[in-house]
């Protein structure tokens, strides 16, 4: 399955390629456009399962996102908390 933006796009999408010399591999267009990766873009390769998994850095930080927002109690900013302490920190060393 391919989601991209929080939407299935696709279901089941299995493309063949082959692997180049220096183990390159090609993403076809169709795949690219789905998860939205650009040319230059850097992404992240996971084996995972036996699987080899692609992910660009912004479905990185969506996914880390996720995963934080699950450790932090509605109504609290931990942006905010951060500021806080560096303005802190910042008025003691004055």
């Amino acid at each position: 399955m391919v989601v991209c933006h929080d939407e299935v796009l696709m279901s089941n999408l299995m493309v063949r390629t082959k692997v180049a010399e220096g183990g390159r591999i090609v993403i076809p267009a169709k795949i690219r456009e789905a998860l939205d990766i650009r040319i230059g873009e850097n992404v992240t390769l996971e084996v995972e399962d036996n699987e080899l998994r692609i992910m660009t850095g912004r479905e990185a930080l969506r996914r880390l996102q996720t995963l934080a927002r699950k450790h932090v109690p509605p109504g609290r900013s931990i942006v905010d908390e951060f500021l806080k302490e560096r303005r802190e920190e910042a008025a003691r060393d004055e």
